[in-house]
């Protein structure tokens, strides 16, 4: 059985080798996500996490493919976003938006979900994990420093909880890792019901 981990996030890949799983391929799905607005945030990163491990599936089976799947190999594929008062906010396009997002989210409670999804040839499984984060007033200087940085761009919400972010959270309610992008508890238990231990 090998572990396809579904995503070039070096986050997510930094937090595989952290939970004892040295040896997997990353093969990271290159398609655009289609988001059905009438659904729920878990539904929604659910959605997506399902729709990346399909993808990558998908073109591991494509003939001439030099990475090889069996029917024992699991892919696993995961999505983030950040939600503030009901509304998702996504990766930055820009530096500006780096700024009015923070800006946005300064002095005020949002949630983070991430979506889960395991798949092994035609059986896949969902499972989304939700986290309260809070921050504390942030002043303009604050914000357009920390985005000076470059931490922000790659990040959903625009900053990083295991980076230079880390200044701005007043408390977290629910799983850390979570905020980082991929809940452990939550993927030991998916695993486990795939026959992969962890411990």
């Amino acid at each position: 059985m090998n572990i396809i981990l579904a995503s070039s996030s070096p986050r997510r890949y930094e937090l595989l080798k952290m939970i004892g799983i040295d040896k997997f391929k990353v093969i990271p799905d290159t398609a655009e996500e289609e988001i059905d607005p009438c659904l729920s945030p878990e539904q929604t990163v659910c959605e997506i996490a399902l729709q990346k491990a399909r993808n990558v599936y998908r073109s591991l089976k494509t003939e001439g493919n030099t990475d090889n799947i069996t029917g024992d190999d699991v892919i696993i594929a995961a999505d983030t976003l950040v939600y503030l008062e009901g509304c998702p906010l996504g990766k930055p396009g820009s530096t500006d938006e780096a700024e009015a997002m923070l800006g946005r989210l300064s002095g005020l409670k949002h949630t983070v979900y991430t979506g889960i999804a395991l798949l092994q040839g035609e059986r896949s499984v969902t499972s989304a994990e939700k986290t309260d984060v809070f921050f504390k007033e942030l002043s303009q200087c604050e914000i357009t420093a920390y985005v000076q940085t470059g931490e922000p761009m790659d990040k959903a919400g625009s900053y990083a909880a295991q980076g230079r972010g880390a200044l701005f959270i007043k408390r977290i309610e629910g799983d850390f890792f979570n905020v980082m992008g991929l809940p452990l508890c939550r993927l030991s238990v998916m695993l486990n019901d795939f026959g992969v231990k962890l411990i």
